[in-house]
């Protein structure tokens, strides 16, 4: 890997984040690095500035904070192949970063990215895009929005818990009508986040697969569902009088939708990549640790193993 002009950004309002992005920003002029550095986080978005004033291909994105901030650079990177370095720093569960202690010796870390002893991550994404009217109009009305986690599609009102009503195709296909909190269309990324937390499955990064799972439904019989990643899921908001339905992106707010409006969600046509320094990175020690497998309540001894 070459590091000639390299993006640095940190966790918003995060002094240690802050701190941590100054110094690596100084090694790296040190270096001859050309480095673009700025804040991350809901209200700062250095990421169109950074690409639109870079004359020259950036090597690198290197995001220090949690997974959110790792989220919003993958977004915003991943459509120009930009691999992310992301470190945990001032962030809290941290599925998606590399652990501080490992970057704490930051000059080795830029000899190892120089000599590419590393590994690259890539991570499925999704695209989304909201059509009007029936299935002959082709073009989108809205922009193309990517999520590394998952695409939701379910109401926000300031004053009251609302409940959806959405029907779902897939490839065209009716499938099903919900009724409940929403819908999750995710990612084997983001089987861990909301999905979780909504009774998905979890799926390995390592596939390419969609994971809809419906948001607290009012009838037992909405399951989960797990779609090969050639899928087009097809989402339509029925009865919303008070139009309140959005879409939103990895947890942050990308439109509105309209009844008589689709969104069709599909595997996007880029992906997320990690640089990866742990040698002994596994996923699924990763899940033991993040998620807190503990096992049986009385743990047996499997001498077999050995």
């Amino acid at each position: 890997m070459q590091l000639k002009q390299v993006i640095i950004a940190h966790k918003a309002g995060d002094a240690t984040s802050k701190r941590w992005a100054e110094n690596c920003a100084k090694q790296l002029e040190g270096r001859g690095c050309h480095v673009l550095l700025g804040p991350s986080g809901p209200k700062d978005n250095p990421y169109p500035v950074f690409l639109a004033s870079s004359a020259q291909k950036i090597d690198l994105g290197i995001v220090l904070g949690g997974d959110g901030t790792a989220l919003t650079a993958a977004r915003h990177l991943s459509p120009d192949g930009i691999p992310i370095l992301a470190v945990n720093v001032g962030g809290h569960l941290g599925f998606l970063t590399e652990p501080l202690e490992i970057f704490q010796e930051t000059q080795q870390v830029w000899d190892r990215l120089l000599e590419d002893r590393f590994a690259l991550q890539r991570r499925m994404m999704l695209e989304a895009a909201i059509f009007e009217g029936d299935r002959s109009h082709q073009d989108p009305v809205s922009d193309r929005y990517l999520a590394l986690n998952e695409m939701c599609i379910k109401p926000a009102a300031i004053d009251r818990m609302l409940t959806s009503i959405l029907e779902m195709e897939i490839d065209g296909e009716i499938v099903d009508q919900y009724q409940g909190d929403g819908l999750l269309v995710a990612t084997p990324t983001g089987s861990t986040c909301y999905t979780l937390s909504a009774n998905g499955p979890i799926i390995h990064p390592g596939m390419n697969a969609i994971a809809v799972t419906p948001i607290c439904p009012l009838s037992l019989s909405s399951r989960p569902l797990v779609l090969p990643p050639g899928s087009v899921v097809s989402i339509w908001p029925l009865e919303d009088r008070d139009l309140n339905t959005k879409l939103w992106m990895d947890g942050a707010l990308a439109t509105a939708i309209w009844p008589g409006q689709r969104v069709d969600v599909r595997m996007a046509d880029c992906c997320a990549q990690f640089v990866i320094l742990r040698e002994d990175y596994s996923y699924f020690g990763t899940l033991r640790d993040k998620l807190l497998w503990a096992g049986a309540r009385i743990h047996y001894n499997n001498n077999h193993r050995n």
